[in-house]
């Protein structure tokens, strides 16, 4: 399975820097770091240079010794490919959380050898450097994130560019095909059930089973389980366990640390929080009171709701390896909404720069008798946008309103299942004996439009 994956033009521009530092590729494992660097190799026509540090600890002390000519010399003997330092080389370090202090070596690799793109990548990476307090080579490197293919992703590598076409020239001004739209739904539906991860997602299109993506599943979920055990403590691998079951259940809802173990100190269940939202197997969406940019200004650090990595892997945990197969893209799941706004959350680091792990908000005011909370809260350009998910083709907006009217917003957006469209919403209500009326624009665009969000916006 090949097909051009968002993170794959970002090393284009990288690999073409005149300043070029080291690339750290962070992300979870078997989102597809590894194949990733070997399909930008091939495709540039680049000697890859590959060494997984996990299955070479004995390289250890060669890294400790920060002799750079000694380091290439015992990697060339590895990989046998000829001369490292060459023209048209690229040096790979898979796995280096196995030797944290390899992290140390790429700050003197890019001092003797500027020329040489080296790239590194790693799995739970910090939970190792955490327990390491070697200095990292801050302003030696540049990052960037990886995440689960995304929906548009899946269309390239499922042969959909018809489809794919339509998403990426759609107009508001034009009708959308309702043939092309109700196929849309049925595969975003089938996404929400594959995920993104790449394993899962090219088992599928082989196959066309959900039973044999669900194994996929399996495998990754016990992978990561397995990690946990190496690199945290008996304390730490306790609370781990329990978040990491615990997220799914409680997609798009305010964290409650009790729920996770009423036992538990607060702080310690945070811990591991933070270091599961670090290593990209779950993200936070913070409150923000959203009046001005930029919006993590006004962030409130403990009030959150957890997001998993992935909606396939999210839904597996839940329990969908239990359904009927046969069943699956036709009945409705008690978790409908969950699955919406997952899909949302995974896809929001899109519409960001890879070379910064974007930060996810939303709004909540809470009240003695009734809440009110906007889903997700973004920056388009200069404007603040809320966002509203629905899992169906109705709901009310009766949080978008009052967001609306507190910040007097000129726009907002509404995902459901709906056909695209544009239009002006007015409402009247009386407050303090007093009329309000709440006037703006609503931007509403089915789900798998996502991606265009910010095209989309700007033309409207």
């Amino acid at each position: 399975m090949k097909m051009e994956r968002f993170a794959e033009r970002s090393l284009a521009k990288w690999i073409d820097k005149t300043n070029r530092k080291p690339l750290v590729i962070r992300g979870a494992r078997q989102v597809g770091k590894s194949t990733l660097v070997q399909q930008f190799a091939k495709a540039n026509d680049l000697t890859l240079h590959e060494v997984n540090l996990e299955r070479h600890l004995t390289l250890t002390d060669v890294f400790k010794s920060q002799n750079t000519g000694r380091i290439l010399r015992e990697l060339e003997y590895i990989c046998q490919q000829g001369l490292i330092d060459r023209e048209g080389s690229l040096l790979f370090l898979d796995e280096i959380q196995s030797i944290p202090v390899a992290m140390q070596s790429l700050r003197y690799l890019y001092e003797d050898f500027p020329h040489l793109p080296v790239i590194a990548a790693g799995s739970l990476l910090e939970f190792t450097l955490s327990k390491h307090s070697f200095s990292m080579p801050v302003g030696r490197i540049e990052y960037l994130h990886l995440y689960p293919m995304s929906f548009e992703e899946t269309l390239e590598a499922s042969g959909e560019e018809p489809l794919l076409k339509l998403l990426r020239d759609f107009q508001t001004a034009e009708d959308f095909p309702l043939s092309a739209h109700d196929r849309l739904l049925e595969l975003q539906r089938t996404f929400l059930l594959v995920g993104g991860m790449p394993e899962a997602v090219c088992r599928f299109i082989e196959t066309g089973s959900f039973d044999d993506a669900f194994d996929v599943h399996a495998s990754i979920v016990d992978t990561y389980r397995d990690d946990f055990s190496k690199y945290a403590t008996q304390a730490e691998l306790l609370r781990l366990h329990k978040v990491y079951e615990y997220v799914p259940l409680a997609i798009g809802e305010k964290f409650k640390f009790v729920n996770v173990d009423p036992a538990e100190p607060a702080r310690d269940i945070r811990k591991v929080v933070d270091l599961l939202m670090k290593a990209g197997i779950i993200n936070l969406a913070f409150h923000s009171d959203a009046s001005g940019l930029p919006l993590q200004a006004t962030a409130n650090q403990r009030i959150f709701k957890p997001f998993f990595l992935d909606c396939g892997l999210m839904n597996y945990l839940c329990g969908t390896r239990w359904i009927n197969p046969s069943d699956l893209n036709k009945r409705e799941f008690i978790n409908e909404g969950k699955m919406a706004e997952q899909f949302i959350a995974q896809h929001l680091p899109f519409l960001s720069k890879s070379n910064t792990k974007p930060k996810l908000t939303y709004w909540l005011r809470e009240g003695r008798s009734t809440n009110a909370e906007v889903d997700f809260i973004v920056q388009l350009g200069p404007s603040i946008v809320p966002i509203e998910v629905k899992a169906g083709k109705s709901g009310t907006l009766k949080s978008l309103l009052l967001f609306a009217h507190q910040k007097n917003t000129p726009c907002a957006v509404r995902f459901d299942l709906n056909l695209p469209s544009l239009q002006t919403v007015r409402h009247s209500s009386g407050q303090k004996k007093q009329s309000v009326t709440v006037e703006f624009d609503l931007l509403s665009l089915p789900l798998y439009l996502v991606e265009q969000l910010p095209r989309i916006f700007k033309n409207n």
